[in-house]
C-alpha cells in the first residue's frame, strides 16, 4: 500500500463547502442578465398627466403582467443567444416624508412579485433616483453580464445617451413608457420603444389617451400637469 493510500482525506468539510459557495457566488456574479429598470417617479408623473389626476386601481400598472412579459423577453433572448439568461427587475422610487405607511403595501407587493425595490427619501429636488438607476445600469454593463436591458422612463435627458452607448455595443435596448412623453425613444434609430399599454395585462382598462395628432372632431380637454398653486412655490426666484 502506498503512502498516499494510507493517508486519510484531510480536506476539511467546511473548506469544501466554502469552495462551493465561492463557485456559486462567481457564477451568480457572471450570470448573463436581462435587466428591467422602472423609473417610478417619472412614470407616475406621465400616467398622472394622461389621466388628469392620481390613478385609481383600474389604471395602476400591474407588475405581475410586466413580470410575465419580462420572462417572455428573457426566454426570447436566451433562444437567440443560446445562453441561459436570468431576468432581473428593479423599481426605483422616492419616499416622501410621512408617506411610508401608504407606500409600504405597494413596495411589499412588488417584492412578492419578484421585483427588487430601491427606495430613497425624497428630501429635496436633488434627491431623485436618476443617478442611482444609471449607476445600477453601469454596474451590470461593466461586469459583462448585460444581455438585454429595458428602461421604463420618459426621461431622455438622463437615459438617452447612456442607452444609445449600450445599444451601440450590440446589447438589445428597449425603452418602455408612453409614446406621448418619450418622443426621443420613439424616433430613435438605435433604441426600440415599447408602449406600456401594448404589453398584455399591464393595465386593466384602456387609458383615456388623447394626443394632438389624434384629436376627436369635437375636441378634447387637456388637463394641466400641475395646479396653478405650484407657481407659488419658489416664486421669489421666478421673474
Amino acid at each position: 500500500m502506498s503512502v498516499s493510500e494510507r493517508l486519510p482525506d484531510t480536506t476539511p468539510t467546511d473548506a469544501v463547502g466554502a469552495n462551493s459557495l465561492a463557485d456559486e457566488a462567481r457564477e451568480v456574479r457572471h450570470q448573463k442578465r436581462v435587466l428591467l429598470v422602472w423609473d417610478a417617479p417619472n412614470l407616475d408623473m406621465g400616467l398622472g398627466a394622461i389621466l388628469g389626476g392620481r390613478p385609481t386601481a383600474a389604471y395602476r400598472p400591474r407588475f405581475d403582467a410586466l413580470g410575465r412579459w419580462l420572462l417572455g423577453r428573457t426566454a426570447e433572448l436566451s433562444g437567440t443567444s443560446g445562453v441561459r439568461l436570468e431576468p432581473e427587475a428593479t423599481v426605483f422610487t422616492n419616499i416622501a416624508s410621512g408617506s411610508a405607511d401608504v407606500v409600504r403595501p405597494w413596495v411589499e407587493a412588488l417584492r412578492n412579485v419578484g421585483f427588487a425595490v430601491f427606495a430613497k427619501p425624497k428630501i429635496d429636488e436633488d434627491s431623485d433616483v436618476d443617478a442611482d438607476m444609471l449607476d445600477h445600469i453601469a454596474l451590470r454593463a461593466r461586469d459583462g453580464g448585460l444581455a438585454g436591458i429595458m428602461v421604463a422612463s420618459a426621461d431622455g435627458q438622463a437615459f438617452r445617451e447612456p442607452l444609445e452607448d449600450i445599444a451601440a455595443t450590440g446589447v438589445p435596448v428597449q425603452v418602455l413608457g408612453f409614446r406621448e412623453h418619450a418622443s426621443w425613444a420613439v424616433a430613435s434609430e438605435i433604441l426600440e420603444f415599447v408602449d406600456l399599454e401594448d404589453i398584455p395585462g399591464v393595465f386593466r382598462e384602456p387609458l383615456p389617451r388623447v394626443s394632438l395628432e389624434s384629436l376627436p372632431d369635437e375636441g378634447a380637454w387637456l388637463q394641466p400637469f400641475r395646479p396653478l398653486s405650484a407657481l407659488l412655490i419658489g416664486r421669489q426666484g421666478v421673474q
